[in-house]
């Protein structure tokens, strides 16, 4: 319970409630504000949520997804609080935020924002928040600045970017001599990592208690956020944390997740999947997150299938070997077509796969490959439904293919691929390129793109509202370097390696240096 004189705290989800809960760092951060007698929390959702405070000292947002971004100025309105961080007094509250979007490239909503928490949460959040507790009531700058010294907390007030003529970014500068140049992403290494607080049949996975098995990925896809941005590779003991995770959830639930970007490549995985066909398994619905192709056995499969599984979920990016060479994606077409039969002869009734067009180097050779994949595939596992989801490749901060831009011929490579495969019975499901190119502009965008942001708020679900406003706010400002930069330039535009980019001061897990390096490895051989 909340202790008298607790400060009231707002945490939102820019989704529905079904949605909100499904995610692992809402629920951790909710659980940790929620657990201490000095905050009394309230989770807020698109749909409604917890009984309103009358008066906010912390509102929070959690955002995995770019194209949720916009949705916390709708937020922000509805609690009646300014939405430019500078219009802010010391009785509004503070406006905080995390997760891997803020963590990556915070800087498109960096003015809506008081301070954006980089990285893992679970020592830094209690460290901000202790500070945000002992520095109530004193004045908002003092605050702020006090916050700032916190690593891995970065307040965007105190960094100032300048442009040139031209209008190019040529740095993102502390306001004065007192405040950091740079702020580091921080990383947890404990060796505990999360799981589910809340269990409810309303979430969009209903009744299920999710593990988060692994952190991060060792195989280092050229233009993966999940491996590059939350480095390195962390797996927790079997005995120690994972057992007792899944234990804790199965005496409430007969529903198990088990999640991570790499998740049979934890080095115990075959041993958690044994005990799981044991006894402590029995009567228990067992789903797994995105496997590696070269890892799936016939025990897995069988052992899902037994466990109430019904299909397996892979990542091939391109049915080109060519292509999964230059995202350094380690994997053998031969690998694919094994994981395919071992589904089918495991039990398992469908295989679902991912892969990307519009990656750099891409042909139409590329794309012939991956619809010959999928049609060989339905050959050598006759029976079982395939599916393909297939995005837009979209460049991410703090990887190695940032400085490449949405290729254009994309969106026609997606329409190939359905005429393709659907006339052969294979389950296409594209995602919009047009939303990719949205996406692609708060990938990559800078503070600029601020105002375009107020300018759709109620509009943001339509394309072309951005566009329009896009070119509404450009000749408004015209001649201005501050005016938000073309379409094409943010979206489009490969940019060049050692330019400053909006995020240069925001350190991750690997130095420019290194980025650069993996991506002359991946793009030389196919120049």
């Amino acid at each position: 319970m909340p202790a008298p004189g607790a400060l009231r705290a707002v945490l939102a989800f820019p989704s529905t409630y079904s949605v909100g809960i499904t995610s692992l760092g809402f629920q951790m951060v909710w659980a940790t504000m929620a657990q201490r007698p000095d905050l009394d929390v309230r989770r807020l959702f698109t749909d409604g949520g917890d009984p309103h405070h009358r008066h906010i000292d912390l509102f929070g947002l959690s955002l995995s997804w770019e194209l949720d971004g916009p949705v916390l100025l709708d937020l922000l309105e509805d609690r009646r609080i300014p939405l430019w961080s500078h219009d802010r007094g010391d009785d509004d509250p503070l406006v905080f935020g995390g997760g891997p979007v803020l963590t990556a490239n915070p800087e498109p909503l960096a003015p809506f924002f008081d301070v954006v928490l980089l990285g893992d949460g679970e020592e830094l959040l209690p460290e901000f928040l202790d500070a945000a507790v002992a520095t109530a009531g004193q004045p908002r700058a003092q605050r702020l600045r006090r916050l700032a010294r916190i690593d891995g907390v970065y307040v965007p007030s105190l960094h100032q970017p300048r442009y040139d003529a031209e209008g190019l970014l040529t740095a993102v500068e502390p306001v004065d001599g007192d405040g950091p140049a740079t702020v580091s992403k921080r990383t947890w290494r404990g060796g505990t990592l999360t799981q589910s607080a809340v269990i409810t049949p309303e979430a969009a996975w209903p009744s299920i208690h999710m593990v988060e098995v692994v952190r991060s990925c060792p195989e280092l896809c050229r233009f993966c956020l999940a491996s590059y941005l939350t480095l390195p590779f962390r797996t927790p003991s079997l005995d120690d944390s994972l057992i007792p995770a899944v234990q804790r959830g199965l005496a409430v639930t007969d529903r198990l997740g088990l999640l991570g970007a790499s998740v049979t490549q934890h080095p115990q995985f075959a041993e958690l999947l044994q005990w799981l066909d044991g006894p402590a398994g029995d009567g228990v619905r067992l789903s797994v997150s995105s496997v590696r192709a070269a890892t799936v056995t016939p025990e897995l499969t069988r052992i899902l299938a037994r466990r109430g599984s019904r299909s397996l979920t892979i990542a091939i990016e391109s049915g080109s070997e060519r292509l999964r060479q230059v995202v350094n994606k380690k994997l053998s077409g031969e690998a694919i077509t094994a994981a395919a039969t071992q589904a089918r002869a495991g039990g398992l009734s469908g295989l679902k796969l991912y892969g990307m067009v519009g990656l750099p180097s891409e042909t139409d050779d590329d794309i012939e490959a991956t619809a010959a994949l999928l049609l060989d595939l339905r050959r050598h596992a006759p029976g079982l439904r395939l599916s393909l989801g297939v995005s837009t490749f979209v460049p991410k901060a703090h990887t190695p293919f940032q400085w490449e831009g949405v290729r254009p011929e994309a969106e026609g490579r997606l329409q190939r691929l359905g005429k393709r495969l659907k006339p052969k019975g294979i389950e296409l499901r594209p995602e919009s390129y047009g939303w990719s190119l949205v996406q692609a502009l708060l990938s990559r965008g800078d503070r600029r793109l601020a105002p375009l942001i107020v300018a759709v708020r109620g509009r943001h679900g339509s394309l072309g509202a951005w566009k329009q406003a896009l070119r509404q706010l450009r000749a408004a400002a015209a001649g201005d370097p501050t005016a938000p930069p073309p379409w094409d330039a943010i979206v489009h535009e490969r940019w060049t390696p050692g330019q400053v980019l909006p995020w240069s001061h925001l350190h991750g897990p690997l130095p420019e240096a290194t980025l650069i390096a993996h991506r002359e490895a991946s793009l030389s051989p196919a120049a």
